[in-house]
């Protein structure tokens, strides 16, 4: 009984140490969420997946708001390409695919009012390699999708740190 006591006891005390020293389980950390500009917008003419990614992130920020508007926009990133490739990456000696390469590639830029550009077009291309057997094909399936979102997170997180280093003035 009074074994049991000792542990809980050490047990609280490390939980207790690791909270007080800044301690956090794996995580990417927040991304930048101050910007030099109040309002941005967002046009999606393509409907891509990416965009609402983005639009969500800087919501919950809360520094800058997303107008639907150009008009009343201090900023506007263009998401100017988005695409998700799937290619084989290598074959078995019977012909079977073994490896699979994902490719996640997203090119924006950011102007202002007038038209200048804050940011130049910029590409950002994120690639995984996905194993792939004939046994587990549903569970391959979701461990695509899951990369795909991470790949997808990650390059959200990159445009919103690219973000927060541009000055009113267009100057990084």
């Amino acid at each position: 009984m009074q074994f049991k006591s000792y542990r809980l006891l050490i047990i609280g005390t490390l939980i207790l140490l690791l909270s007080a020293c800044g301690f956090q389980l794996r995580g990417y950390g927040l991304p930048p969420t101050v910007f030099s500009f109040a309002s941005l917008h967002i046009p999606d003419p393509e409907d891509y997946p990416i965009t609402a990614d983005i639009k969500r992130t800087i919501h919950a920020g809360g520094s800058t708001r997303v107008v639907d508007e150009a008009k009343g926009a201090e900023a506007t990133l263009q998401v100017l390409k988005q695409t998700n490739e799937k290619s084989i990456l290598s074959l078995s000696g019977e012909g079977r695919v073994r490896e699979f390469l994902l490719r996640y590639l997203v090119s924006y830029r950011l102007i202002d009012p007038n038209g200048i550009e804050l940011v130049p077009a910029t590409e950002i291309v994120r690639e995984r390699v996905l194993p792939f057997t004939d046994e587990q094909v549903v569970a391959k399936e979701a461990e695509e999708a899951l990369l795909v979102k991470e790949m997808q997170t990650e390059i959200v997180r990159q445009i919103l740190r690219r973000l927060a280093t541009v000055g009113t003035e267009g100057k990084p």
